[in-house]
């Protein structure tokens, strides 16, 4: 189940299950719309797959599968992605 995590890991922002700023990437690592675009270019600095928006899960499935509380952040901010191998 998508962990919809609640900060994003380069400016540490809000970023509550609702929320249509989330952006992330296939293994969940979350970050805001700024962040991805301006500072990462649409790709995530952990493993440089590309960050889209995050689903919303619907409020009455929250009450039984709550959003994660655990926040995630890089102490040392965001550098740019590397670059994809393809």
């Amino acid at each position: 189940m998508l962990a919809l995590r609640p900060n994003c890991e380069c400016c540490d922002r809000d970023l509550p299950p609702d929320s249509p700023e989330a952006r992330i990437c296939s293994f969940e690592c979350t970050f805001c719309a700024d962040c991805a675009s301006t500072r990462l270019h649409g790709r995530c600095p952990n493993c440089g797959g590309e960050l889209v928006p995050r689903p919303r899960r619907p409020a009455d499935k929250l009450l039984r599968f709550p959003a994660q509380t655990e926040r995630v952040l890089k102490p040392q901010g965001c550098a740019p992605a590397p670059a994809s191998a393809a």
